[in-house]
């Protein structure tokens, strides 16, 4: 079993469902749902790819991805559009929950896929580098996502959002050194979702200045 398209294809999912989530949210028809969710589920591995210069971006010469992110998308519109009369019935604040939950899932899958991108490029001894582009590819799905939808990226507002991400990069790099790669990417994912949603349900923040 290839652990790494396995691990892509979850997060493309997770994603994808962030996206569309948000996008029904903003009242959004049917095609914006469906380009929030493919933006959201492969803008990471877009920015990537083209930051290693791998062209074109593996979401275009994947056969799964796009029809990954944009098959999970519809779904979540036909769910939400043929349940709209319980939505009032819902716990207050589940639809939020969902999306941040979805969102914390993608983002500690693609940081770490991200690690791995600039590994298997030859950046292996190059440790920023692999940090950092671990945290962008986890973050930059979720940051086109809300500039499309009009909202300030997440990364600038949201309660430690990058910094989860490069936690988990940081994590997962120095974990591969003392365990096997595929255990060391769930324990690094699972970092980065852990700090996403305790920051969530405690409202941790960074410091602001006013």
């Amino acid at each position: 079993m290839n652990i790494q398209l396995v691990v892509e294809v979850l997060g493309t999912i997770a994603f994808a469902v962030s996206g569309a989530m948000l996008a029904i949210d903003r009242k959004m028809d049917l095609f914006g749902v469906l380009v929030l969710g493919l933006v959201t589920a492969s803008g990471g591995g877009f920015i990537r790819d083209v930051t290693l210069g791998i062209i074109p971006p593996s979401m275009f010469v994947s056969p799964m991805l796009i029809p990954v992110g944009l098959l999970t998308s519809f779904y979540t519109f036909l769910t939400v559009h043929w349940n709209q009369h319980m939505i009032p019935e819902l716990p207050a604040g589940l639809f939020q929950w969902i999306l941040n939950f979805t969102d914390a899932v993608g983002l500690g899958l693609f940081t770490v896929l991200g690690v791995n991108a600039a590994i298997d490029a030859g950046y292996g001894d190059c440790h920023k580098f692999i940090i950092f582009l671990g945290m962008l590819t986890g973050i930059g799905g979720g940051m086109l996502r809300d500039i499309l939808a009009g909202l300030m990226p997440a990364i600038l507002r949201k309660h430690i959002y990058a910094c989860a991400s490069l936690l988990g990069a940081v994590c997962y790099d120095y974990l591969l050194l003392c365990m096997r790669k595929e255990y060391a990417m769930f324990t690094g994912a699972m970092i980065v979702m852990l700090v996403r949603m305790l920051a969530y349900h405690f409202k941790w923040n960074m410091p602001r200045a006013v």
